[in-house]
Parts: C-alpha cells; structure tokens; sequence
C-alpha cells in the first residue's frame, strides 16, 4: 500500500511535458482542478478525460505507474460514493432495507468519482513529470507578486518543496519499520478499529523520530551552509518561457473553451 504512492515521487523522462516550464505545469493543473468544477455533464466530464489521456501519452510516464496512486484513495473514494448513493434525494430505482437508492444518487456518486480520480491522477502527472527543485521554481516566480505585500514567498516554496520531497522518504521509512515490526510477530491487519489503532503505536513512535531527526538534520546542513532565502539568492537555471510553454497556454485554453461548451450546449 505505502509503494503505491506516487505523489511527491519524479518519474525520469525525456518527454514534451517534462521539459515544459513548471509555472505552466502548475497553472495548468490549477486550472484543470477548477475544470472538474465548472464543467457540467457527461461531455464535459469526457472533454476532461480526453485532455488528461493526452498528457498522460505525451508524459511517457507509464500508465500503471500513474493508476497506482489511486489505491491509496480507495477507501477515500467509497466513503464518497456510498454517501452520496444512499443519502441523495429524487427517484429511487433501488429500496435495501430503509435505505434508497436514486436515479439522481447513482449519477451524482459517479460524477464525484470520476472527478476524484482525475483530480488524483491529474496532480500525480505534474509531480511525477516536475522535480522539486523546479516546483519550488516556479512556484516561488508565480506568487513573486505577493513579496510587495510582505508574504514570505521564498519560504513557503521552500517549505513545500521540503515536504514534497520528504513524502517518498518517510514511505519507505514507514515500509522498513513495518517489515522490522512484522519480524517480531507484530500484527496491523487483525482485530476490530481500536486494536488495530493500538498496534500501530509501534509503528508511529520510531516514525516520529525518524522525522524529527531528519528535520533536525537538514536544518544543521542548511545553517553549516549558511543558507538564507530572500530575494538576493540566484538560480542554477533560471526559469525562462519556450515556444512550446506558449503553445501549452493555447492548448489549455481551447481544452476549457471546449469543455466548457460541451458542458453547456451538448449537455
């Protein structure tokens, strides 16, 4: 389960999208996530399925690769359509005991799934495609505008980058201490909730530990490095836009124009 993580994780390719500026590959998932939201109907829906399956061809990311980080969100994901199945108002098509189950029910619970897997699916492409240093990049460029009103734009890029980089890192420290624990006859499957929340006690403490110490780490090497953020700080490779950036923008924009429209006028 931990493996099948993928957010935070870098996919190593030479594809169109890997060399697209990340200011592009985050305002593009940006806008792709507010998408899911606007867009209304089926048309819609298949407009945003049809621009996700494009990208995903021109990433070179294997597929499976990318459909594995929605088994961490299964459990996630029925909760929402179980919900919306059984507690939708309108006409019923199916009664289970008191519960019913409705014609409006079965496609708003299908509707939210699809949203929730290409939102997943969507935000893995960009991390799976950007590294972190270049997310903090882009990111730190894009809300540059808010120094002039004293947000701390540098540390926060700084900070999400760290984290993001830290996700795959303290996965695989969270797979080795459960192996270690599983050797001496620990058991996180059996038993009801509390039990099961109990025994991964074991689990959590070292986690914690691990974490802090490589916090505490990396806070040393950066002071040893006199480190600062701040404006005066220059970059290895600085962010410049292509001619392929400009006709991503293009692309997106027809992407919502068309998706919008099918929403509407097909729908």
């Amino acid at each position: 389960m931990l493996r099948d993580i993928t957010l935070g994780q870098y996919y190593q390719a030479d594809s169109v999208i890997h060399r697209l500026d990340p200011r592009v590959k985050l305002g593009t998932t940006v806008l792709f996530i507010i998408s899911l939201f606007v867009f209304q109907g089926v048309w819609g829906y298949l407009a945003a399925g049809l621009f996700l399956v494009l990208v995903i061809r021109l990433s070179t990311v294997p597929f499976k690769f990318m459909v594995k980080g929605m088994r961490s969100i299964v459990f996630l994901l029925s909760i929402t359509v179980i919900f919306n199945l059984f507690l939708t108002p309108g006409e019923p098509v199916v009664q289970l005991w008191k519960l019913t189950i409705t014609r409006e029910g079965i496609e708003l619970a299908v509707l939210l799934a699809i949203r929730l897997s290409f939102l997943i699916i969507g935000s893995s492409v960009m991390t799976l495609t950007t590294t972190p240093n270049q997310l903090t990049d882009g990111l730190e460029k894009m809300l540059r505008p808010l120094n002039k009103i004293k947000v701390p734009v540098h540390e926060i890029a700084m900070m999400m980058s760290i984290a993001l980089r830290f996700i795959p890192i303290l996965m695989e420290e969270t797979d080795k201490i459960m192996k270690a624990q599983l050797a001496r006859c620990a058991d996180f499957d059996s038993g009801n909730l509390i039990k099961k929340a109990k025994s991964l006690v074991p689990l959590l403490v070292p986690l914690f530990i691990s974490a802090f110490r490589r916090a505490n780490d990396l806070a040393m090497a950066m002071e040893a490095r006199c480190y600062r953020g701040g404006d005066h700080r220059t970059k290895m490779k600085p962010l410049h836009y292509e001619k392929r950036d400009y006709i991503a923008y293009v692309v997106v924009v027809c992407y919502l124009v068309c998706g919008i429209a099918a929403g509407r006028l097909i729908g």
